[in-house]
């Protein structure tokens, strides 16, 4: 079966796939994806989900993949969430914290051992501010996340994507929220996910040893943490980016590919 695969991906033992704009964008399956991770499997490649999305928990990222017919386990999907949890683990147990997110993240935050002052009259004087992807945010929240950050917090942040690609077209990221927040203190957050190399990492501890590729969608988030972590990247036009856009032919790392979507890349063809 391995014969079927490109040339490109013959060359791989293992896969970290992006979810939002490579495998899916909004609710449904990019055309292609699910028969092309089947047919990696079949090949025997190892494959794992990386995902900058804190939005839901990570079980809830495997019954989607299982709704659109993509087998995976808990396992298989690393989630900017978990990073976040294992590094403030590391780092800040026993310290306030008020967060700008979901209700996924900020279980991460409390499994973590941090004291929420969301909802409290503290909120403006928590030890770490995290601002992560979400619909539910409301001026009262940014104006406490800077407040806490202007008297001394530790601002996180999940990603710095600025959005998130949808069907209808590109919703607000991450990094759309945390401009305000940066941009009232002069502050600059630590980000825990992609661009950064501690996704990447996590998914490697899970696949084991081999030759790695990297797919996304995104060049300064995916390509750019890939080059972090010392992996390949592929970059699919499936999300954010489309043929002829300025940004690929810009600075930074670059892929060793671009297709169409990620079957083209996984076929070898447009």
């Amino acid at each position: 079966m391995a014969s079927q695969l490109s040339p490109l991906l013959q060359n791989y033992d293992q896969l970290i796939l992006d979810l939002d704009g490579c495998v899916w964008v909004g609710e449904e399956a990019v055309e292609g994806s699910v028969d092309a991770i089947a047919e990696l499997r079949e090949a025997g490649k190892r494959i794992a989900f990386a995902t900058n999305n804190s939005w839901r928990p990570g079980q809830e990222h495997v019954e989607r993949l299982w709704g659109l017919g993509i087998k995976a386990s808990l396992a298989d999907v690393v989630t900017v969430g978990a990073a976040v949890q294992d590094l403030l683990a590391e780092t800040r147990t026993g310290k306030t914290a008020f967060v700008i997110g979901s209700l996924a993240l900020v279980g991460h935050v409390e499994e973590a051992g941090l004291r929420l002052l969301n909802d409290t009259e503290e909120a403006s004087r928590a030890e770490v501010v995290l601002v992560g992807g979400t619909d539910r945010v409301d001026y009262d929240a940014l104006r406490s996340a800077s407040l806490a950050v202007h008297r001394g917090a530790d601002l996180l942040a999940t990603a710095r994507d600025p959005t998130l690609p949808t069907a209808e077209g590109p919703w607000p990221g991450t990094g759309a929220l945390l401009a305000a927040v940066e941009t009232t203190t002069g502050s600059r957050a630590e980000i825990v996910g992609k661009p950064e190399p501690r996704l990447m990492q996590t998914a490697l501890d899970r696949l084991g040893e081999g030759r790695t590729l990297v797919v996304g969608d995104r060049l300064d988030s995916d390509v750019a943490a890939a080059h972090a972590a010392g992996l390949d990247a592929a970059l699919v036009l499936s999300g954010d980016l489309s043929a002829g856009d300025p940004e690929l032919d810009g600075d930074g790392p670059k892929p060793v590919e671009v297709a169409e979507n990620l079957a083209a890349l996984v076929r070898g063809s447009d």
